[in-house]
């Protein structure tokens, strides 16, 4: 017997089955990400999620808070599951006491690496190529360090826990380390083409920190 739904059951239904809520139409795999069913949407969505970020991160020893919250706020997106703005909000309330303390770590180790590097420019440390090469090594390793800490990040483990279980996913993904590293330098040059550029280059890295590893657990 066939059954003849209307145009708005049909909509429904496709809408249950891209997300995973219901019955699927037809066989096939899984989505990986269920939520991004729509291109523009999607860019929609990493913009928004760049505004929050740009917004809850105003203060740079806030930026570590606003990319987790933000990094989760886009897994929730991309995992067809409910994602207000609100939540943003509770996550980054959340993270933003340890968050702060990871903020002012980051903040300090940038300025003295930024320092060393200028004074290597100078020519007033001897060796200054080789005292450039590891201010920028440093510089490298702190981004990375920070999106990988924000992309693990969750209220139950809290910083400390995220901080520990950093070296472990840096190891088992070393090709992942250096989409990380082509993240940050993304952000930096996309910021000195054009401040307002910030906006859409955190969204972007939220996506990034969130693909990376289901790249590597498609493999």
């Amino acid at each position: 017997m066939t059954v003849v739904m209307s145009r708005r059951e049909q909509k429904a239904a496709r809408r249950a089955d891209l997300s995973g809520a219901g019955p699927v139409l037809e066989e096939r795999a899984p989505m990986r990400f269920p939520g991004a069913t729509g291109a523009f949407a999607l860019f929609g969505e990493v913009l928004l999620t760049g505004l929050l970020i740009a917004v809850g991160g105003l203060l740079l020893v806030t930026l570590p808070a606003a990319l987790a919250a933000g990094i989760r706020h886009l897994r929730r997106y991309l995992n067809a599951e409910a994602s207000p703005q609100r939540r943003f909000w509770q996550d980054y309330l959340k993270a933003l006491p340890g968050g702060l303390v990871v903020g002012a770590l980051g903040l300090v180790l940038v300025l003295l690496l930024v320092l060393d590097i200028d004074l290597a420019a100078s020519g007033a440390l001897p060796g200054g190529v080789a005292v450039a090469a590891v201010g920028w090594l440093g510089l490298a390793a702190v981004a990375v360090t920070l999106l990988a800490a924000a992309g693990a990040w969750g209220p139950d483990a809290g910083w400390s826990g995220a901080m520990r279980g950093v070296p472990a996913a840096l190891r088992a993904d070393v090709t992942g380390v250096l989409f990380l590293v082509a993240t940050a330098a993304f952000v930096c040059v996309a910021t000195w083409m054009l401040v307002p550029l910030v906006i859409p280059a955190l969204g972007c890295v939220a996506l990034a920190v969130v693909a990376i590893p289901a790249r590597r657990r498609r493999r």
